[in-house]
């Protein structure tokens, strides 16, 4: 009998499986020192991915190459991104109490209240901090909400992403093979109901996204948060999440009104302009992060 070696669909689910059963339950310390040292060498290697971190980071900081800021920003900026691969392993090994108290966050009041009003509310968020461990706030508040996960590869892989969220309390829809506007079409019930969205609207992955301008760069951002807010009355707010020190940290920005004129096209491109505007905001005052290792600017893609 010939062994077939494990294919790499296959290898990486069997990666989070094991960060999903061994790492959360090692000694917090060992587990982060561990983590640690993989964002090191991950960045002292400068892949693709890295290279491309530190040229968005160049236009964050308004440079117009890498320099040596840039490059001790983009190795806080691993680490940042694989604390938050930490905590998503450990997340839920993660009391009630802890996630709630570990919070530091401001602007929640207004969202809060549209939805204690029964309006819906689309809180729209970049590749930040960590979202995961903020969407289990928001449930451990009494406001549980509806996301959408892009399908991946193997499928085992992603019923794995979609178990861990949902065992925190969330509905997540699955986006992929051409389901689009029956997803939207969920989300806008949900929305009319009176309940909330959360949305990761920092990256394109359709190709039809709108474009906007993005830190005086052309940049395109998918539209769907605005449309959705625009057809539905909903509220919509951005929101920027950052780490402080041990504990999370978090702004809900202004909600975005609807355009009073304009076509339905104008008005969903200035609202997604003023959430890129929030994201800017918000990424200038935590570069470290914002952990965007995919390509935003037209002139990458």
């Amino acid at each position: 009998m010939t062994l077939r070696p494990p294919s790499r669909d296959e290898a990486t689910d069997a990666l989070y499986a094991l960060g999903w059963t061994v790492v959360r339950k090692m000694p917090e310390r060992a587990a982060r020192q561990v983590f640690m040292a993989i964002a090191d060498r991950t960045w002292r290697r400068r892949g693709a991915g890295v290279r491309q971190l530190e040229k968005n980071l160049c236009r964050v900081l308004g440079k117009d190459a890498v320099d040596a800021e840039v490059r001790a920003l983009s190795r806080r900026s691993m680490r940042s991104y694989l604390r938050y691969w930490l905590e998503v392993f450990r997340l839920p090994e993660m009391s009630r109490e802890r996630v709630l108290a570990g919070m530091r966050i401001t602007g929640h009041e207004a969202l809060f209240e549209a939805l204690d009003s029964g309006r819906g509310a689309v809180v729209a968020l970049p590749h930040m901090g960590n979202y995961e461990q903020a969407g289990a706030w928001l449930v451990y508040q009494g406001y549980p909400f509806t996301t959408v996960a892009e399908r991946l590869r193997p499928e085992s892989l992603f019923d794995r992403f979609v178990a861990f969220r949902e065992s925190l309390g969330m509905e997540v829809l699955a986006l992929g093979g051409g389901n689009g506007a029956t997803v939207f079409g969920t989300l806008a019930r949900r929305l009319r109901a009176g309940g909330c969205v959360c949305i990761v609207a920092d990256r394109d992955l359709t190709e039809s996204g709108l474009e906007v301008e993005f830190f005086g760069r052309p940049a395109r951002m998918p539209g769907g948060a605005a449309a959705l807010a625009a057809q539905t009355g909903a509220a919509l707010f951005p929101a920027t999440l950052w780490y402080e020190g041990e504990h999370w940290g978090a702004r809900v920005h202004e909600e975005i009104p609807v355009p009073a004129e304009g076509t339905r096209q104008e008005k969903a491109r200035a609202m997604t302009q003023g959430v890129a505007d929030a994201f800017a905001a918000g990424i200038v005052a935590h570069p470290e992060d914002w952990h965007m290792l995919q390509r935003v600017w037209l002139e990458d893609l």
